[in-house]
């Protein structure tokens, strides 16, 4: 609740300070425009969180934020740091505007780019694991993907397109998906079950569900029609040729020596789903195999996965980093300490990638994301025979 009272102040303040500067006085009419836009957020925000046309409503309320609320933010900030400075610094109020104005369109220039191009901008982030990696499987290359929210690419159906095709390009030895297929119901895969399919690698494709694969963001659903998308969903990726994995484990073996799969459902804290078994998913799993664990919110890792296991590589999303970062920072930081890129304790890493799609199309910074981690086993030194 409190990062919702935050987004609020976030919102509402700066236009309570910019009327009461530049607006109040002015005509009626020019007052009552002035606030539409505030409250055309707001409602469209609310609104999204009904149920009520949700995916229309929030995509409405992001551009608003990220194109009107976030410039008033920012103009807000350097007039009012103007403003104080002025009283020792006269030369501050007569620039304090200028520069306000300028960082503001600066800003709303860098949403506009989020909005056309950002979530199209696909990169890949390549890194190596050599802890406890077994010889036989040195050099593998495994490719992660999360967070498509297929429907979001009613946009461009393109951008898919080109997603499996780099993904492909690769070469994987295998491919997780870790989460987050949809926004809402299975209907959005009708366009994109055949370019999904294409997805090729030599052991496979593994996936997990994440929240949003529950179906239950849509408030007029009943629990009967929730729990048929939900069977609906699962049977569309086994469709696709996924192997999904529901608090189970599959073993690949190389020259007697072992990798274990283990995927999790989603383990978050609420108001969503809690519903992974983490020893459930382990159960058989031989003590000499190299574990990957596939879970969707990287919170699990510290709240059970650490504590308990000695999984030495964990794969998440679920963050997206909001689709937003500048530099090394990102607001998801002030709700998840995992929000992004690699954590190590010892010799256990997690990687949360940053999502591969997004929920609504845009993006600033936390570019779309393709994980390629390579398998790295530590070379055996020769035996010199003594004489």
């Amino acid at each position: 609740m409190w990062y919702l009272i935050l987004l609020f102040v976030v919102i509402a303040l700066p236009d309570f300070y910019i009327w009461h500067s530049y607006v109040k006085g002015k005509k009626k009419i020019y007052s009552l425009l002035y606030w539409l836009p505030l409250i055309i957020t707001v409602a469209s925000f609310a609104l999204g969180l009904s149920g009520v046309l949700t995916r229309i409503f929030l995509r409405v309320f992001f551009v608003l934020f990220f194109g009107v609320s976030i410039p008033k933010l920012v103009f807000a900030i350097i007039s009012a740091i103007g403003r104080l400075l002025g009283r020792v610094m006269p030369k501050a109020l007569l620039v304090r505007n200028t520069l306000a104005f300028g960082v503001a369109i600066l800003v709303l220039c860098c949403a506009l780019y989020g909005f056309t191009y950002g979530w199209k901008r696909l990169t890949l982030d390549e890194f190596e694991v050599t802890a406890g990696v077994p010889q036989a499987f040195d050099d593998y290359r495994i490719v992660q993907l999360s967070d498509l929210h297929v429907g979001t690419f009613d946009y461009d159906p393109a951008v898919l397109d080109s997603i499996v095709e780099e993904v492909n390009a690769l070469h994987p030895d295998v491919i997780f998906f870790t989460g987050d297929l949809i926004n809402i119901t299975p209907d959005e895969l009708n366009p994109y079950m055949s370019t999904l399919a294409k997805l090729k690698a030599k052991d496979g494709v593994y996936s997990i569900m994440g929240n949003h694969d529950y179906c239950y963001y849509d408030k007029q659903a009943t629990p009967q029609e929730i729990e048929i998308r939900i069977e609906d969903l699962k049977q569309r990726q086994r469709e696709m040729g996924w192997d999904l994995l529901l608090n189970e484990h599959r073993i690949i073996e190389r020259d007697g020596q072992k990798l274990a799969i283990i995927g999790v459902e989603n383990d978050s804290k609420p108001p969503h789903p809690q519903l992974g078994d983490l020893p459930k998913a382990m159960a058989g799993v031989p003590d000499d195999a190299y574990k990957i664990l596939l879970t969707h919110d990287p919170s699990h890792w510290k709240r059970e996965v650490l504590p308990t296991t000695d999984i030495p590589l964990t794969l998440s999303g679920h963050t997206h980093a909001m689709q937003v970062k500048v530099g090394k920072y990102s607001p998801s930081q002030l709700i998840y300490d995992e929000w992004g890129g690699k954590f190590k304790e010892g010799d256990q890493l997690l990687n949360v990638n940053t999502g591969t799609g997004q929920n609504v199309p845009f993006r600033f910074g936390a570019w779309p994301e393709i994980s390629v981690i390579t398998l790295k086993a530590k070379k055996e030194k020769a035996v010199i025979p003594s004489l």
